[in-house]
Parts: C-alpha cells; structure tokens; sequence
C-alpha cells in the first residue's frame, strides 16, 4: 500500500523537448514548455519540473506556452502570444506547489477558468473536479459565492479545484480552509490569507492575475487539438457562446406539418438570469450534458451521458443526493451517508433521517423554480418532461429537433406554464 501511496507523489521527469513548433501551411506556431523551480518534500531540495505527470503516475506530460506566431484562417484570427493564462503562471504566482501540479490539476484550473470568464460581473466561484463543475454559484460576496458552490455539492467538491473571480478574502479563506481541495486559485491573495489556506501543505495555491481580465477571453478562439489512437489528429476552432445577453435567446417556436407551434409563457427577469447562468456554465461541461440551476447557483449536474434523458435524470438524483446531504450537514454536521449508516447500526435516530429525506422529497432536491438547461436539442419530449415533473419553471436547448413542437406542447400543457427558449447554437465538449 506505501508503493502505492508513493506512486502518486511521485515527480516523474519527461523527455519532451523545450520548444515545439506548430506549422499551418506557411504559418508557424512556437510553444516553448513551461517549467517551475519548487520545492520537492522528497529531497527537501528546488527541483525544476514541469508537470508532475499526465492524467495517471505512469504518463509523462509536459505543458507549454504559446510565445510567438499569430495564426489567421480564413476570418478566424486565433489568440496571440501574450494572452497566457494556465501555461505563463510563474514561480512566484505557485505560491504554495504543494505535491507539485499535474495535468488534471492544470486542466481543471484552465476549464474553471473558461467557465468563471462568462461570470465576471459578480462575485462568483467555480469548483471543479476531472474537468467538469460539481458547483459553481454567483454569491453577494466572494465567501457566499464560495459557500454556495461548495453546499450544491459538497460531496464531489472535495479534492476539487476552486477558481474564484476576486480577490481572495480573509472570510472566504476561513471558509475554504475548512474543506479540503487540491488547488486554490484567485486573481489576489489578500494579506493573511495565504497563511490561512497553506496550513493543508498539499494545498497547490496559485495566483492567476489576469482573472481580472478574463470577460476579454470570451471571444478568442484557440486550436483545439484532438489526438487519435494512430497517431492522427483532428484540429477545429474551438467553440463560441453568442449568448451574452437575455435578449440573444431565440423564443421558442418551430411548425411541423403546416402548423405553429411557440411557447405560451414568457421568461421572468429572474429566469432569465437564471438562463443565461446556466447557459454560461454548460460551456464547461462534458456532453451530453443536463444541468439545473436556480438563483444562481447549480443545483443538479448531469454530464457525459449517452442519451438526453437519461443524463436529465441523473441530474435530478444528483440534485435530490445533494440537497439531502446538505440538510443533514447544516443540522448535524456530518454526511447524509454517515448519518444514514450510523442510524442503520441503531448510533443515531432513524426519525432524524426520515425527516431529511422527507423533507428533500417535498423541496424535490431544491428544483421547485429551478431553470433547465440542456447543451443540444431534445429529441423527445421525455427530456422535458423529466424536468417539468420535477417542477422547473423554465427550460433552455438549442432548439432545432423535428420533435421540438413536442417540448413546446409539454411547456404549455404543463401546469402552471413553462417557458422555454432556445439558443441557435448548442455547447458539446468531449
């Protein structure tokens, strides 16, 4: 078990070059590999390293940084140098390296980070865990926003990576060094902070100080490179989210077979902010992808799934686990599970627990009011429905199915009413 243990300390050492070049016709992209001198608790030494290892122990990886070449195709001109965020952090922004940073670390930090660019007008803070969101919230403050986040999903959050998008915070800091996460990142540590987050040594804390300019990334388009098992690579642009206001929805309305269809109900302010977060936070997520929200924060989370309904239904037992979960650790400061299990062995009151779970049953898991929101179309109306049965009050998709007047028709028969609009474009991520 000690071998085992130690494999995942370990600080592999890689073979790929200092520099990489990147030809595009006559075009040329540079990339030179980013390294850190830190601390190694094994030698007690500075060793210069890249990442610590890929996605396993056994993978050697490294990460660069685009340093020179601009790339114009057709009308895209994509990012130029200089615009670094993950790959130009240096050693004084690894404020504390803790086991030194691996590539998911590094991955999930970056999508948080694609996520949080789309939610700069408030305080707002992203937990991640293997590239996907176990919460993200808006809060009145950045310790609200943080708190918020983690209680949507206390239990996935654990060992996550959290972004927060303003300075870090004495209040904040006592919140989150309560809870245990392998990376911290804020644009500012404010004085006293950090000295509150590093007593968790393995705690990899890190300063990215153009999260303050990060609304500015939300219309750059990078490479995106997709590696096949014969050595082949796919290359596309990566993707855009024309969604920056509530009025860039599309209402709800297709016809099918010589007959209109539209949604009956107009969206509230409120759902419409509600939308727009949502949609916002579903460009971060691994399709097929169904996630609830409500009053700016997540609350169900469905991702990677093959079939629409079934990922729409995963999100609602997800959203049922967390709020039960986080019923009992409000009232009794432990997990639902740990309540549950110890209740079974007779240690605490089968009463208590059945309260939990009635009283989750009647909130249904916190998605009375909540916005649906999908990355494609729905194909049938069964997607929808699973949300509506659940008592959401507004639904957003692509639009775009044969089958959309069948959502429509399940909006307007629903009772009261659900409104729906569409986006024009949808947001898959494999």
């Amino acid at each position: 078990m000690s071998d085992i243990k130690k494999m995942y300390r370990t600080i592999m050492s890689d073979h790929f070059p200092d520099d990489m070049t990147i030809k595009f016709g006559d075009q040329t992209l540079i990339y030179r590999k980013r390294t850190w001198k830190l601390y190694d608790e094994k030698t007690g030494e500075l060793i210069e390293k890249g990442l610590r290892y890929g996605e396993n122990p056994e993978q050697e990886a490294a990460l660069y940084e685009l340093v020179n070449g601009n790339l114009a195709l057709g009308d895209c001109r994509f990012i130029q140098p200089g615009n670094g965020l993950v790959s130009r952090i240096p050693e004084a922004d690894m404020i504390q390296a803790g086991k030194h940073p691996g590539k998911t670390n590094l991955t999930d930090l970056d999508n948080a980070l694609n996520i949080i660019k789309f939610l700069m007008d408030r305080p707002a803070a992203a937990i991640l865990k293997h590239n996907n969101p176990c919460g993200v919230a808006y809060g009145k403050t950045l310790a609200d926003a943080y708190e918020r986040a983690n209680m949507a999903d206390r239990i996935a959050a654990f060992g996550g990576c959290l972004v927060v998008n303003r300075t870090m915070d004495k209040d904040t800091a006592e919140i989150v060094g309560g809870n245990y996460l392998e990376v911290v990142a804020a644009p500012e540590f404010e004085e006293g902070t950090v000295a509150i987050l590093a007593k968790r040594k393995n705690l990899r804390i890190i300063r990215v100080s153009r999260i303050n300019e990060l609304e500015k990334y939300r219309d750059f388009r990078f490479v995106d490179f997709k590696s096949l098992i014969d050595g082949g690579v796919i290359v596309q642009q990566s993707a855009i989210n024309k969604i920056k206001t509530g009025d860039d929805f599309l209402p709800a309305r297709t016809s099918y077979q010589g007959k209109e269809y539209a949604v009956e109900r107009q969206p509230s302010e409120r759902e419409y902010a509600d939308m727009l977060f949502g949609w916002n936070v579903e460009q971060g997520i691994t399709s097929n992808s169904v996630i609830y929200v409500k009053d700016g924060v997540t609350v169900g989370i469905g991702t990677g799934e093959q079939d629409r309904v079934g990922v729409a239904e995963i999100a609602v037992h997800k959203a049922y686990t967390k709020y039960a979960d986080a019923l009992c650790f409000r009232k009794y400061g432990i997990p639902y599970k740990t309540f549950e299990l110890d209740a079974k062995h007779g240690k605490r009151s089968r009463d208590a627990l059945l309260e939990i779970d009635e009283e989750t049953t009647k909130e249904k898991g916190g998605l009375i009011g909540s916005v649906m929101i999908s990355d494609a179309f729905f194909p049938f109306r069964d997607g929808v429905d699973a949300g509506i049965k659940e008592g959401v009050t507004a639904i957003v998709h692509p639009g775009g199915s044969d089958r959309d007047f069948e959502s429509i028709i399940a909006c307007n028969e629903a009772n009261p009413q659900v409104t729906m609009v569409f986006t024009g474009q949808r947001a898959f991520k494999h």
